[in-house]
């Protein structure tokens, strides 16, 4: 069996300005001043940590920020929920994505889920709004609500995962599907191979270089997805996947 961790945002849709409306609701309500600077777009970086960052980057003091932080992330979901209407009407299903989605759940030995730098409410609000929850397991991801240290989300997964299938997934067992750079650090550094998609803010060379096994640049050709993760799944010594602890030789 193959744990498949697919990451939500720009890999398998978009939803424009509206994670930003959110950020600078909440900032204000919580805060009680409009925020000035916002968290950067397309970086993969969990939600409890681009909070800190938020409150950091407005000057709120330090003896504040992990109150207020928690505060923010406590109502995020809520918040997005309020949103759902545009999620819906506005938000963008990445090239390829049902298909590739799809594929993966239909091929024996593959188990589809997420592992994303969204709060678990959140991603579930997301991937309903456009229809993409049908294809994934939502019980056996790893959710920033889980931890803010994206990396260890992949254990999180693993072992839920593990627990509803009755299976050990280990790092040879384990494939991210991501668009960031911190989807190939959270693959290196918590036990999964990873799978570029250059469809978000950083090109396909990044990825590479970054360490991801084998970057592709949008999700159309599902057979090659398959074929790739297949292959990811193949022990380091028999394939051209990078072992963290060598050198980076992905394919691009």
């Amino acid at each position: 069996m193959i744990l498949v961790l697919w990451d939500i945002d720009r890999t398998l849709l978009y939803v424009g300005d509206i994670d930003r409306l959110v950020y600078r609701e909440l900032f204000e309500e919580v805060v009680g001043r409009p925020a000035e600077s916002l968290p950067a777009r397309g970086t993969g970086v969990t939600m409890p940590l681009a909070v800190r960052e938020l409150l950091r980057a407005n000057a709120v003091g330090p003896e504040r920020i992990e109150e207020l932080a928690r505060r923010i992330v406590q109502r995020m979901p809520a918040q997005l929920e309020r949103h759902r209407n545009d999620l819906s009407r506005t938000g963008q299903i990445m090239p390829g994505a049902p298909a590739a989605l799809a594929a993966v759940q239909q091929e024996p030995g593959l188990v589809p889920t997420v592992v994303t730098g969204n709060l678990r409410g959140s991603a579930e609000i997301k991937l309903k709004a456009l229809g993409l929850d049908k294809y994934l397991d939502l019980i056996i991801g790893g959710y920033s609500s889980d931890d803010s240290h994206r990396p260890a989300l992949v254990r999180v997964a693993q072992q839920r995962a593990g627990t509803h299938h009755g299976y050990t997934f280990t790092r040879d067992t384990t494939v991210i599907i991501g668009d960031s750079l911190e989807d190939v650090r959270t693959g290196r550094e918590g036990g999964a191979h990873v799978i570029g998609v250059a469809s978000g803010t950083t090109s396909a060379e990044k990825l590479a270089a970054a360490g991801a096994c084998h970057v592709i640049p949008e999700l159309t050709d599902t057979r090659r997805i398959i074929h790739l993760i297949n292959q990811c799944a193949v022990p380091v010594v028999d394939q051209s996947c990078p072992d963290p602890s060598r050198g980076v030789g992905p394919e691009a």
